[in-house]
Parts: C-alpha cells; sequence; structure tokens
C-alpha cells in the first residue's frame, strides 16, 4: 500500500506542484502590458501630457512642445467612443477605442516638426476633433484653460 501511495505522488501530486510554481515564475516575469497601440511604460522618464477628449474636441494643455519623449494620457470625457492618434514627421500611433470614462497612455517620441492630433474614430476628425501640435521651440498653452 506505501508503494502505492508514493507511486500516485510521484505521476499526479509531483507534476501539478511543479506546475504551478512554473506559472507562478511565468506570472512574476510577465510584463505589465502597456495600454494603447504604442502604449508605453509608466516607469520611463517620458514627460506626461494629459489629453481630454470631449464630444468633438481634442484639449491639450499646449500645442508646443520641446523635442523629446512624451507620455500622452488621453482620457474620454465624452458620450462616444473616441481614440487618439498623432501623426507627423514619419510617425503614426495611436490609442485603442475608448468608451466614455476610459483612458489610455500612448508614449512617443516626438522630433521637432508639425504633428496632427485628432480622434480616428468614425467622421470625429472632420466635426473638429483634432488640433495641432508644434515640436521644437519653447513650451506655450494654447489658451484653452485645460
Amino acid at each position: 500500500m506505501a508503494t502505492t501511495l508514493v507511486t500516485f505522488m510521484r505521476r499526479t501530486v509531483a507534476p501539478a506542484l511543479a506546475a504551478g510554481a512554473l506559472a507562478g515564475i511565468l506570472v512574476a516575469c510577465g510584463d505589465g502590458g502597456g495600454g494603447g497601440n504604442g502604449g508605453g511604460d509608466s516607469t520611463t522618464s517620458a514627460t506626461q501630457v494629459n489629453v481630454k477628449m470631449t464630444d468633438f474636441r481634442m484639449q491639450l494643455p499646449q500645442t508646443t512642445l520641446k523635442a523629446g519623449e512624451y507620455t500622452f494620457v488621453a482620457t474620454n470625457d465624452g458620450h462616444h467612443d473616441h481614440a487618439m492618434e498623432i501623426e507627423g514627421q514619419g510617425t503614426e500611433q495611436k490609442t485603442r477605442t475608448l468608451a466614455p470614462g476610459e483612458s489610455a497612455n500612448l508614449t512617443i517620441t516626438l522630433k521637432d516638426g508639425m504633428y496632427e492630433v485628432f480622434c480616428p474614430v468614425g467622421n470625429h476628425k472632420d466635426l473638429g476633433m483634432k488640433t495641432e501640435l508644434t515640436v521644437g521651440g519653447t513650451s506655450t498653452s494654447d489658451g484653452s484653460g485645460y
């Protein structure tokens, strides 16, 4: 009977314990899974820029930035689904589509030049959900009060 118990332990319990330990190691080594399609790592030294998306307006606190790495935190404060896309200087990156109340991060390195920040969902861009972003020079406010 003792050999039967030992055989049972070797065939069932030991592999189950090993599988559980392996699963724990894989979870510990996994990434945090950033949000967005160019999603960022919140531990980088990127400057944070909060973007407020409403129906149908894209608000940035500044329309002129210095070249460098930025994490855009896009928040959908509207009543419709929205996303944020940044296009210019050979780059085109966007967040996932966000339901009302959701946010997503997009970390991107901006070079000197002009960029368009807009909502790529449906015809939202045509409805005015866009703004220009100038990279280079000194930072300025766009006067929106946001």
